[in-house]
């Protein structure tokens, strides 16, 4: 069910074979996409429409280059502006990330694998999952602050992604109404601003800014898409399997992959309605 709903740009979140809220959200979505009762359970219409027109397992091939790739992420703040890159740390994690599973499922799935020194050339068993080539921008996106999740439309007000989203910890920190997209960057680096986290004895000790590379393990991803607010946006994160389970200092963060999707999808100008 995870895969399939994958399959259509609607995220069911890190692919676990467990059913659980971000699931459910995600069968609902469909649901509502196909004018079914939103039940949020996979009764029998929903299973019929809900197909799958290729096997849900596939191979990825550990290879050199992403052994070479991996890189320990630092300790620090400081520690980590100093890397040549945010990159995966793990074969387990970067596996995850490319077929939008849990690294703990890729484990579950390949169980005879040494993940403290993975061989390349070894062959893994995942889920196949790729989202659908945009067809067009989406014509704006809403964000649904009490359910946490993102859904972008057409024109035509049909249902192109839905993924799961975190959102601001502060209530006073979430944004309600109308914003626009004012700022599209792919893998980008980020500013660490002692202002703006004034729970980290480092950064208050340190006294200035900080700028951090690109990678995966980039606090905001390798995507990001800023809004019309001052320090507010839509982008990845480090920690996928965190998504929609804890709060941003205000941003509305997203699975690496959703977030690179998402990118493809918006324009400078872009809608984003936030509503409760």
């Amino acid at each position: 069910m995870q895969i399939a709903l994958a399959r259509r740009a609607i995220s069911p979140g890190s692919i676990d074979g467990a059913m659980g809220h971000q699931s459910r959200a995600a069968l609902a979505a469909f649901q509502r996409s196909q004018s079914l009762l939103k039940s949020g359970d996979l009764d029998t219409n929903t299973r019929a429409l809900l197909t799958l027109d290729a096997p849900i397992f596939t191979t990825y091939v550990i290879t050199t280059n992403d052994l070479a790739g991996l890189q320990p992420l630092g300790k620090t703040w400081l520690d980590k502006s100093q890397q040549s890159s945010l990159a995966y740390e793990t074969e387990s994690e970067l596996v995850g990330e490319k077929t939008h599973a849990n690294p703990a499922l890729i484990k579950k799935l390949n169980p005879g694998v040494n993940w403290n020194t993975p061989a390349p050339g070894t062959v893994l068993h995942v889920p196949d999952v790729s989202y659908p080539e945009p067809q067009d921008k989406a014509a704006y996106v809403m964000i649904h602050l009490g359910e946490r999740y993102l859904e972008a439309f057409d024109v035509e007000s049909n249902m192109i992604a839905h993924f799961p989203c975190s959102i601001a910890a502060k209530v006073e920190k979430r944004p309600i109404g109308e914003l626009h997209v004012i700022v599209i960057a792919p893998h980008p680096n980020y500013t660490v601003n002692p202002e703006l986290f004034p729970e980290s004895e480092e950064l208050q000790a340190l006294g200035h800014k900080l700028i951090l590379p690109p990678g995966p393990n980039n606090p905001v991803g390798i995507a990001w898409i800023g809004l019309d607010r001052p320090g507010y946006g839509m982008h990845g994160t480090p920690s996928p399997e965190q998504v929609g389970r804890t709060e941003s200092h205000g941003c509305f963060r997203l699975a690496n992959w959703d977030a690179e999707y998402l990118l493809k999808l918006s324009w400078i100008g872009m809608p984003v309605y936030v509503e409760p």
